[in-house]
C-alpha cells in the first residue's frame, strides 16, 4: 500500500516548512552580521593613521622631487636635494606634531582645516 499525496498530513508539511524558513532566517542573518564585519568603513583611528602616513611620505617624496628638480635645474648636485629632503621631513613632522598636540575630542574637527 502506498501512500498517496492526499493521505499525508498537511500540519505535518507546514511544520517543516515552517523550521525550514527559521533555519534560513537565522542563517541570513548571521551572513549580514559577517557582512557588515567584512565591509565596514575604516574608523577615526584608522583614518588619522593614513593621514600621519600621507604627510610622512609627502613630505619626503615632495621634498626630494623639487631638490632634484632644482638640483638639475641649477646644476648644483646635492645642495637643493638635501635642503628639501630635510625641509620635507621637517614640514611632515610638523604637521604630525600639531596634530598631536590636540585635544582629542578636537582632533576630528580640526583635521581638514589644520593648515594654519
Amino acid at each position: 500500500m502506498a501512500v498517496s499525496e492526499s493521505d499525508r498530513d498537511p500540519l505535518e508539511e507546514d511544520v517543516r516548512v515552517s523550521s525550514l524558513e527559521e533555519r534560513l532566517e537565522t542563517a541570513q542573518n548571521r551572513e549580514r552580521i559577517k557582512a557588515k564585519h567584512l565591509n565596514r568603513e575604516p574608523d577615526a583611528n584608522q583614518q588619522l593613521g593614513m593621514r600621519v602616513l600621507s604627510y610622512l611620505i609627502g613630505g619626503v617624496v615632495v621634498g626630494f622631487g623639487l631638490g632634484w628638480l632644482f638640483d638639475n635645474l641649477f646644476g648644483t648636485s646635492p645642495l637643493f636635494l638635501l635642503s628639501f629632503f630635510f625641509l620635507g621631513i621637517g614640514t611632515a613632522f610638523w604637521r604630525i606634531y600639531k596634530i598631536s598636540s590636540q585635544p582629542v575630542a578636537d582632533i576630528g574637527t580640526a583635521l581638514a582645516d589644520d593648515d594654519d
